[in-house]
């Protein structure tokens, strides 16, 4: 059935404009019409009144973990369950985090190889409830690097799904890259230089030579696939941003070379500069190593993203979620604000420019006429960012997903 949404205020995220009193018309997934209120509403349309709420688009994460342990220190804890395990576990993050308003997300990478392409597929036949997902399969990583499972004793080999991406030199990533894509994978992510939580390697640190990297974007995009590139150090972001990668995953060191790098090629950024904070009031989910790592990067990140943004990169919306619980993302919204951003940049990041980052944008990020119906509302001032933090009504795909609204607005 054919729906009118009538909302007090409607975020323009393409405008970066709050409009008062719109109706949204959709028709199955997809919307068809976006009007001022006092136009007439044609017949045969069910009109449903929101009340006073702020509509907007659904929100995008280009970085999360649905896949694995969430908010655990322990890479080890990989090991103690079965791919089957995080999946029914992935179910579970997938509906908290569509329930937070993240209708679509990017997910960078899973330990345990391809569990995210099945959480995927679930989510699309219809089987559980989740966001659209664009997964990465598995790490892309050197075999003593950020996107292995490190800590074990010497002479321990990881079962073959726990070190799928490990690679070793250019025709070794070639073939990475080819495998995870025919497996399903709809992104490469490349870890590029060493992580804060990844026991014994150094943040700063680059891991990948520009010729794998480059390697990597080459194969891809004769699948149309984009490369997404962890990468703290400075050094390993040049590599990284000269080879081609799509985005840059942290971004913590950059200078100003990288930043000129990053416009000349159109390199999106998706910085996680708020969960470091989550990290700070819940110590004793990491050790000593990951503590004093996370200090070190924490301020230079965000100094490294005001930068970014006074300078014009592309701004995307990546969180890291699941290093924190899945449906807390919203939360960095307002430390984009302290760092640099409007709140109405925020938004946008969070919108429109993770679909472009995406290459989803003719699908997603904004309220426009034949995208997909994924909005939604919220109760207080659209641009405070603190009014995203619990969102009462979401919509993907033209179907009501959550709604805590009071009564007589959006039926259940």
């Amino acid at each position: 059935m054919a729906v009118a949404l009538r909302c007090a205020r409607l975020v323009d995220v393409e405008a970066g404009r709050v409009l008062p009193d719109h109706v949204v018309v959709v028709e199955g997934e997809r919307i068809t019409a976006v009007r001022p209120a006092g136009e007439p509403v044609p017949e045969g349309l069910r009109l449903i009144d929101l009340g006073a709420v702020a509509l907007a688009p659904g929100l995008i994460d280009l970085h999360t973990h649905l896949v694995g342990p969430a908010a655990c220190g322990d890479p080890l804890e990989e090991l103690r369950q079965s791919g089957a395990r995080q999946a029914l576990d992935g179910v579970a993050h997938a509906r908290d985090t569509l329930h937070a308003g993240f209708t679509t997300v990017r997910d960078v990478g899973a330990v345990h190889a391809f569990v995210d392409v099945a959480l995927r597929d679930a989510i699309d036949e219809g089987i559980v409830p989740g966001p659209r997902m664009a997964v990465a399969g598995a790490y892309i990583t050197v075999s003593t690097g950020g996107g292995m499972v490190t800590g074990l004793a010497p002479g321990i080999e990881l079962p073959r799904e726990y070190r799928f991406g490990s690679v070793r030199d250019v025709p070794d990533v070639r073939e990475r890259v080819r495998e995870l894509l025919t497996g399903g994978a709809d992104v490469i992510k490349l870890i590029a230089t060493g992580a804060v939580l990844t026991p014994g390697t150094v943040p700063g640190a680059p891991e990948l030579t520009e010729e794998q990297i480059r390697a990597a974007v080459e194969e891809a995009h004769w699948y149309g696939a984009h490369v997404a590139a962890h990468a703290h150090g400075t050094e390993g972001i040049k590599r990284a941003v000269r080879a081609g990668v799509r985005s840059i995953e942290h971004g913590t060191h950059l200078d100003d070379e990288s930043i000129e790098l990053m416009l000349e090629h159109g390199t999106y950024l998706s910085a996680d500069i708020w969960w470091s904070d989550w990290l700070n009031d819940h110590t004793d989910h990491f050790d000593d190593e990951q503590r004093a790592k996370n200090d070190a990067a924490t301020e230079q990140q965000r100094l490294s993203f005001r930068k970014a943004v006074q300078a014009g990169v592309r701004i995307g919306f990546g969180t890291d979620a699941g290093c924190f619980p899945h449906g807390m993302q919203t939360r960095q919204l307002a430390t984009m604000c302290a760092w640099g951003m409007t709140p109405l940049q925020a938004l946008r990041a969070a919108t429109l420019t993770s679909a472009e980052c995406m290459g989803w944008q003719d699908r997603v990020g904004s309220v426009t006429p034949g995208k997909y119906a994924d909005l939604i509302a919220v109760t207080g001032d659209p641009e405070d960012p603190s009014a995203y933090h619990d969102i009462p009504f979401v919509m993907k795909g033209g179907q009501i997903v959550r709604n805590d609204l009071p009564e007589g607005t959006a039926p259940h």
